[in-house]
């Protein structure tokens, strides 16, 4: 049974990764808090054992064999690199950090200790993003030309404040959304981005200067151009994604989800065709990718190298929204 710690008291670990961690044969033991009290309230609510406040405490416990990192972006990567280098295992938050050379210091300490690294992209993680991979894969759409992806939501007030008025904390929908779509993008298409263009929006939530809405195009190695757009800001829009090729198109909706469902139909000269899938909860498909791989079979479902992929492709995005220039995407990897 593979042992967890919590490196942040936060609302994903308690909707959805506690129960995803327990759900895959993994027990959740400590969590960290710098708010005592809240530490403290958080673990009696989600029956967890140990609150800290301190990082080198919970670090130090050897009853952990993994970390779970759900702080600010701005913090994760001395946490990680704390974590590699005390032996326990890493599954971090997107985006990995706010900077490149940040998180490729993230993946250099886990690989220099021998410890697991993931990303939590949880949408590769989805049935409908699987089977239109697969359907790719299988030559069903013919040869992939283009694709968009509409993932403008509504930032409840929940999960508001730090992502709309805190640029140190890397705040903003793009790499806070944006980052999804790229990995996304990655993983359905099978394929990585090369370049970007975008334009920014401040619809009336977005404060110091952050955006909160954005629409751009990536060009991809094969020539593939993705049209994508994101938001804090839409109340009543759908989400989607869809790939068009030589010999069909996939329309997938409602799928941008941190929920098991969706739809994804398969359309082509033969008339359109729902595809079959098979819904499960995709943070327990990741958290049983993440244990097995501790266990030496296989790898996370996101690896680190995916996280360093989806930030390099945001910062260019960004970028390329202040500039208005064509910017490339250079993971450094």
């Amino acid at each position: 049974m593979t042992k967890w710690g919590l490196i942040g008291a936060s609302t994903i670990a308690k909707e959805w990764m506690i129960g995803a961690i327990r759900a895959t044969g993994g027990e959740v033991v400590s969590v960290m808090s710098t708010d005592a009290a809240r530490g403290k309230s958080y673990a009696e609510a989600n029956d967890i054992a140990g609150s800290v406040t301190d990082i080198d405490a919970l670090l130090s416990d050897r009853d952990i064999d993994a970390v779970y990192i759900s702080t600010t972006n701005e913090l994760h990567r001395d946490q990680a690199i704390a974590a590699a280098r005390a032996g326990k295992h890493v599954l971090c938050e997107k985006p990995l950090a706010l900077t490149l050379d940040d998180a490729h210091a993230m993946a250099h300490a886990a690989q220099e200790a021998g410890v697991v690294m993931g990303t939590n992209h949880h949408l590769r993680n989805a049935a409908s993003h699987r089977a239109m991979r697969d359907a790719i894969k299988a030559g069903k759409i013919g040869r992939p030309l283009a694709a968009r992806v509409f993932h403008a939501v509504y930032l409840p007030a929940h999960l508001q404040g730090w992502r709309l008025d805190r640029p140190d904390a890397g705040g903003g929908v793009i790499l806070d959304i944006t980052v999804h779509d790229s990995d996304t993008l990655r993983f359905v298409l099978d394929d990585d981005p090369v370049e970007a263009v975008a334009m920014t929006q401040t619809g009336g939530m977005g404060r110091s200067g952050l955006e909160d809405a954005v629409m751009g195009v990536l060009r991809f190695k094969s020539g593939v151009i993705a049209q994508f757009h994101d938001g804090f800001t839409t109340k009543h829009a759908e989400t989607g994604f869809e790939v068009h090729g030589t010999d069909g198109s996939l329309i997938a909706r409602n799928v941008m989800t941190q929920r098991p469902v969706g739809t994804v139909l398969l359309r082509d000269a033969g008339g359109e065709h729902e595809l079959k899938l098979d819904q499960r909860n995709l943070y327990e498909t990741a958290l049983a990718a993440f244990h097995d791989a501790i266990a030496g079979k296989g790898v996370p479902s996101a690896t680190g190298e995916d996280g360093i992929w989806s930030l390099a492709t945001a910062l260019a995005v960004a970028k390329a929204a202040k500039t208005g220039a064509a910017t490339p995407v250079e993971p450094g990897l």
